[in-house]
């Protein structure tokens, strides 16, 4: 029992417990993606790391898309380019696959400047579709192989 305004008491409804939008459960939920997506991170640079090769890995957001390759054995990035870059910048706008093909074309220019001509792609936690398959389609047009 509560008291509500002017002082009546009204019984509390008791709660379903099968009601999925308590906090509780929306942060349970929000979680156990998040574990999932370093997961599917993690079982894919497993798989990449083994070659021997540097890998070009590639992260987006919303707003922005990076690449860098990366030599895993000594842990240094060799070559990087991203929309954030001013050169690279298209009106600002990064987010879209205009944007990851001229960052694919400029890392792959960068890579084969540096003596890189043959990488692992690690595409991180993200499907091989849309930007990230426009950048890496980019990045093989500029000379890069795998």
């Amino acid at each position: 029992m509560s008291l509500r305004p002017f002082g009546r008491l009204i019984p509390k409804r008791p709660q379903n417990p099968n009601r999925r939008t308590t906090r509780h459960n929306v942060m349970k939920i929000r979680k156990r993606i998040s574990k999932q997506r370093e997961r599917r991170a993690y079982r894919v640079r497993n798989g990449v790391r083994h070659g021997g090769r540097p890998r070009l890995s590639v992260f987006r957001s919303n707003r922005h898309i990076y690449a860098q390759v990366i030599d895993d054995q000594s842990g240094r990035t060799l070559v990087a380019a991203s929309s954030m870059e001013q050169d690279l910048a298209e009106d600002g706008s990064g987010g879209n696959r205009a944007s990851a093909e001229k960052i694919g074309q400029a890392i792959g220019k960068r890579a084969v400047d540096a003596g890189i001509k043959e990488v692992c792609f690690d595409r991180g936690r993200y499907k091989y579709h849309g930007r990230v398959a426009a950048l890496a389609e980019a990045a093989r047009e500029a000379g890069l192989q795998f």
